[in-house]
C-alpha cells in the first residue's frame, strides 16, 4: 500500500480502479473527511476593498465553490504585511488585525458549507506591482524580473529594480509568515498554504537567477529553499498541531513559463524532504505553462508522485486539470491525491456537482478575465451565458 494511506477508512489507491470517478471519491486528509478530491485552486481575483479588506461579494464568491461540491477551498494570495508584501492593487491580506476580521466572514461561509478553508499566504517579492504603500520592492538579489507587469493585475510596463534583502529584512519576512498565519487560524481557516510558487518572492529565493546570495540562503538547493523551510517550522511551532501548513511550489512563473529547476529530480527531492522535515502538511504542485498531461508524458516519474513517494504527504496537482477524465486519471494513476482545479472553476463554480449529474464542463474564457481578473467581471460573464452564481 501507498505509503500516503488515501483514506482512513482503509481504501488504498490499488482500489481507485474501479470507480468511474475517482476525483468523486471521499477521503481523508490533515485528519478531516474529504467529500471528494477536489480543490479550488489559489486565484487572484483583485476585489478586495480599500485597505485590503475582504468583501461579503469576496465572501458569497467563495462560499458558492464549497456549496458547488469542492472539498477544500484555497483563496487567492493575501498579503502578509504592510511593508513590502503586497503585490497588486485591490489584493486582500492578513497583515493587521482589521483585515483578519475581514475574512472571518469568509472563512466561516466555505466552511458551513462542508468545504475546508485555507488560505493562501503570499509575498510578492520583486513581482510587486502595486502604485500604494511604501513602494518597497525587495528581492533576494538586485535582480530585475523578466517580462512585464500583468494587465488583469492592473500592471503595466516592465517590473521594478528591486532592492536586496539584508539579514533584517529576511526575519521580517518570515515573522510576517507567522504573523499572517496566527491571524488565519484566529479568522476561522483551517490552514494556510505558502505560496512558493509561481515567480514571488519564496520562489525568487529557490530560482537561480533571482537568487545570486553568496549566503547561507543561496548557491545550493538546500540553501535556496531554506527560508520557505524556516517558515514553515515558524507557523508550525506557533499554531496548534492540526492547523494546515501546505506548501505551494513550482518551476516556471508568471513572467518565465520556460524555468525548470536545474537538478530536476534530485533538487526536487531535496526540496520535498527539506520542507517536509520542518512540518509541512501537503505540497501543491503546479504545472504553470504546459498543464499535468506533459508532465506526466514528459518526466520518468512526475513530481507529484516523487513528492509523495518520498515524504508521504498528501499532494495536490494542478495545471489545465478542468477536463474531468484527465482529473480521474490523476488520481486513479497515483500521480496526486488530489485536484486543484483553476480557470475551469471559474466558469464551473460547481463543478464537482456538475460531473456527478453528467452535465457538461462549461469551457474557461479568457474574456472573464479582461479587462480586469476582477470577480465583478467574471459575474458579468455568468450571468451574459445564464450560469449566474
Amino acid at each position: 500500500m501507498d505509503a500516503r494511506h488515501l483514506t482512513d477508512s482503509g481504501m488504498a489507491r490499488a482500489d481507485l480502479n474501479g470507480l468511474t470517478r475517482p476525483v468523486l471519491s471521499s477521503a481523508s486528509f490533515f485528519g478531516r473527511s474529504l467529500a471528494n478530491r477536489a480543490v479550488v485552486a489559489p486565484m487572484s481575483r483583485v476585489s478586495a476593498a480599500e485597505g485590503g479588506l475582504a468583501t461579503e461579494r469576496m465572501q458569497a464568491y467563495y462560499g458558492t465553490f464549497a456549496r458547488g461540491g469542492f472539498a477544500v477551498v484555497i483563496t487567492e494570495g493575501t498579503y502578509t504585511d504592510t511593508d513590502a508584501s503586497q503585490g497588486y492593487a485591490r489584493q486582500p491580506g492578513i497583515a493587521t488585525e482589521g483585515q483578519a476580521e475581514a475574512w472571518h466572514p469568509v472563512a466561516s461561509e466555505i466552511r458551513d458549507a462542508g468545504g475546508v478553508a485555507i488560505m493562501q499566504l503570499m509575498h510578492a517579492g520583486a513581482l510587486s506591482q502595486r502604485t500604494g504603500g511604501k513602494g518597497r520592492t525587495i528581492a533576494p538579489s538586485r535582480v530585475r524580473p523578466r517580462g512585464r507587469m500583468m494587465t488583469e493585475y492592473g500592471g503595466s510596463g516592465p517590473y521594478r529594480l528591486p532592492s536586496a534583502m539584508a539579514e533584517s529584512d529576511i526575519k521580517s519576512v518570515r515573522d510576517g509568515f507567522a504573523r499572517a498565519a496566527s491571524r488565519a487560524l484566529l479568522a476561522g481557516f483551517d490552514g494556510i498554504e505558502i505560496h512558493a510558487a509561481n515567480g514571488y518572492l519564496l520562489d525568487q529565493f529557490n530560482t537561480t537567477y533571482t537568487n545570486q546570495r553568496t549566503d547561507r540562503y543561496g548557491v545550493t538547493p538546500e540553501n535556496r529553499i531554506r527560508l520557505t523551510a524556516e517558515i514553515v517550522e515558524t507557523i508550525r511551532s506557533a499554531t496548534p498541531n492540526d492547523f494546515i501548513v501546505g506548501v505551494r511550489l513550482s518551476e516556471a512563473k508568471v513572467n518565465d513559463f520556460e524555468y525548470r529547476w536545474p537538478g530536476r529530480q534530485g533538487e526536487a527531492a531535496t526540496i520535498f524532504t527539506t520542507l517536509a522535515s520542518a512540518g509541512a502538511s501537503y505540497f501543491h504542485l503546479a504545472g504553470e505553462g504546459r498543464g499535468f498531461r506533459d508532465a506526466v508524458e514528459t518526466m520518468t516519474e512526475p513530481f507529484t508522485t516523487l513528492a509523495g513517494r518520498l515524504t508521504g504527504l498528501p499532494v495536490i496537482a494542478n495545471g489545465g486539470l478542468g477536463d474531468p477524465d484527465l482529473a480521474d486519471e490523476v488520481i486513479r494513476g497515483g500521480h496526486a491525491d488530489l485536484v486543484a482545479i483553476g480557470r475551469t472553476a471559474l466558469s464551473n463554480p460547481d463543478w464537482p456537482g456538475r460531473i456527478e449529474s453528467r452535465s457538461p464542463i462549461t469551457p474557461f474564457n479568457h474574456e472573464m478575465l479582461s479587462p480586469s481578473a476582477s470577480i465583478d467581471n467574471s459575474d458579468r460573464w455568468l450571468t451574459s451565458r445564464g450560469r449566474w452564481r
